[in-house]
């Protein structure tokens, strides 16, 4: 995220909520396999789908760097990119 983004988003707290609650889901979700999609609903309501193609695995236009890192509270998936919702 450029610089000038990252200051605007850290000084308006419902837009920062709301970035940082569509990179939340309140379930466990792993990673997909041999290309089959999963959908999920972010804490904030909207719908994401997950695919795995060529050994890549993307969120939305995001690409999944590390997946099903597994936590005491759930599962996280770095991602490439800040995913801001539209």
């Amino acid at each position: 995220m450029p610089s000038a983004d990252l200051r605007a988003l850290l000084a308006d707290k419902a837009k920062l909520r709301s970035v940082l609650s569509y990179h939340v889901v309140a379930e466990k979700v792993r990673a997909p396999r041999a290309g089959a999609p999963k959908t999920a609903t972010t804490v904030d309501g909207r719908k994401l789908t997950i695919t795995g193609d060529d050994g890549r695995d993307v969120v939305g236009d995001a690409r999944i760097v590390e997946t099903n890192i597994h936590t005491s509270n759930g599962v996280i998936h770095a991602i490439d990119s800040v995913r801001v919702p539209r």
